[in-house]
């Protein structure tokens, strides 16, 4: 009830990216259904139709994707003060956040089922009756367990993926404990602190006999030893070397609870997927120029190459987006560069994966129109459902970048008030946005389109 009310009382804009992604759930849900009666009207070719419904998966990854991008923006379920009293705490708004999802997935998906049903015959009085009936197998009886099962697919893995990326976590980064070294680089390093020379010392490593006064217990392992001792034993049964200073003098020990200097953290804020990303796209392009090698082209290693391909372009994004924004900021920047670099290099785990989903979607769209331009034989027929699935996919990407850049917008809100109470003029703000929103084709289009042309130079031989 909660849900529903949260939902009915949205402002429009937050209603606008839910009826998305119902669109885009009742785009897949369609497209499932079509492979259903594909399978349906033609029992003895149960590859393609197992190939035709393995298709539906980049929809599916489009739509789920779009659908936790939607859910982050969200803001009837963001954590604010005072909500944990009420019984609305960090959890509570997940489940609310899971409950607004699974709604406006089941909506499309219930849309599909009408539309399907229409396109078939099964429902008249609407203009369009029938019109795909050789297409949907309008003249077999549907199997409704498989219908509802497939339709269920697409609501509950959104939900569950919403679930589990917006969880309860603590927000407070783990502490990083400064990694220590003992004597000549031996892992782990004394309980106490030494003065100069203390190893070296005369009778300091002399194994001392029980019960002869020189080894005292120590219960919370910093105790030294009495009397002409030399050694202390913690209470993990560590020896650590204690000095006992003489009456006349010497150096003074330095004090235990003294704080040890924090140690810097040089790849804070840098993502760490650029390598990884390159290797994988390099590894998709050397699958997709063996498979050109051979006469017959061999499906799986040429869908195998394109996977390899799109998902470096997905580890690569976040780091090219921060590339992009140190060199918005070289030589010498002033206050308009210095802006869109360092607002590129904040927001680039944010808008750098949803770019990367683009760039490997357009990458692939790119190199299949090239595969068509290039084939001497007939073109390919693309069907309706072939450009259902396509808008689908390339609908669902772009819908998501867009709700990325509006969710960095959001968490930029503070810092954006910040500069202009410091008297930041607003013509200022808007041209460091235009300037980011220019560099990122600059960076990623030229990289898009050769990714495609290196695709589809060996396929095209």
């Amino acid at each position: 009830m909660l849900a529903l009310r949260l939902t009915r009382a949205a402002r429009p804009a937050v209603q606008l990216r839910r009826l998305l992604v119902a669109a885009a759930s009742a785009g897949t849900g369609l497209l499932l259904l079509s492979s259903l009666g594909r399978a349906v009207a033609h029992p003895e070719a149960a590859d393609a139709a197992a190939l035709r419904l393995a298709w539906c998966a980049a929809p599916l990854a489009a739509t789920v994707y779009l659908a936790l991008a939607v859910a982050r923006t969200d803001p009837a379920t963001r954590p604010r003060p005072g909500l944990s009293a009420v019984g609305l705490g960090p959890a509570r708004l997940m489940a609310v956040s899971a409950l607004t999802t699974a709604l406006s997935c089941s909506l499309g998906s219930m849309l599909a089922l009408l539309f399907f049903l229409h396109l078939r015959g099964d429902l008249t009085g609407l203009p369009f009756d029938g019109a795909a009936a050789g297409l949907l197998a309008a003249g077999h009886p549907l199997p409704v367990p498989a219908a509802v099962t497939l339709l269920a697919v697409l609501p509950v893995t959104a939900t569950a993926t919403v679930a589990v990326a917006l969880r309860p976590r603590d927000p407070r980064p783990p502490a990083r404990a400064a990694r220590r070294f003992g004597r000549f680089g031996a892992p782990g390093g004394p309980a106490g602190r030494e003065t100069f020379g203390a190893y070296g010392r005369f009778g300091a490593r002399l194994p001392s006999a029980p019960g002869d006064g020189r080894a005292v217990a120590a219960g919370d392992g910093r105790g030294v030893g009495a009397g002409s001792g030399r050694t202390a034993t913690a209470g993990d049964g560590r020896a650590v070397t204690a000095v006992v200073l003489e009456a006349d003098g010497g150096d003074r020990p330095v004090p235990d609870d003294v704080p040890e200097p924090p140690v810097p953290d040089t790849g804070a804020g840098a993502p760490a997927g650029l390598p990884w990303g390159v290797a994988l796209v390099t590894a998709g392009l050397a699958a997709q120029a063996y498979a050109g090698r051979s006469v017959p082209v061999p499906a799986l290693a040429v869908l195998l190459g394109w996977l390899l391909t799109g998902t470096g372009l997905v580890l690569a994004g976040p780091g090219l987006t921060h590339l992009c924004g140190r060199l918005l900021q070289a030589r010498r920047p002033g206050a308009l560069r210095l802006l869109a670099g360092r607002g590129l290099m904040a927001e680039a785990a944010r808008i750098g994966r949803p770019l990367g989903v683009v760039c490997a979607v357009a990458s692939a769209g790119c190199a299949l129109t090239a595969l068509t331009a290039l084939s001497g034989g007939p073109e390919p027929a693309f069907g309706p459902l072939s450009a259902l699935g396509a808008l689908v996919v390339g609908g669902s990407t772009l819908a998501t970048l867009l709700t990325a850049a509006v969710e960095a917008r959001q968490y930029r809100a503070g810092t954006t008030a910040a500069l202009l109470r410091l008297g930041a003029r607003p013509a200022l703000l808007r041209g460091a946005a235009a300037l980011r929103a220019a560099a990122l084709p600059a960076l990623f289009g030229p990289l898009v389109l050769a990714i495609a042309a290196l695709s589809a130079l060996p396929l095209s031989r």
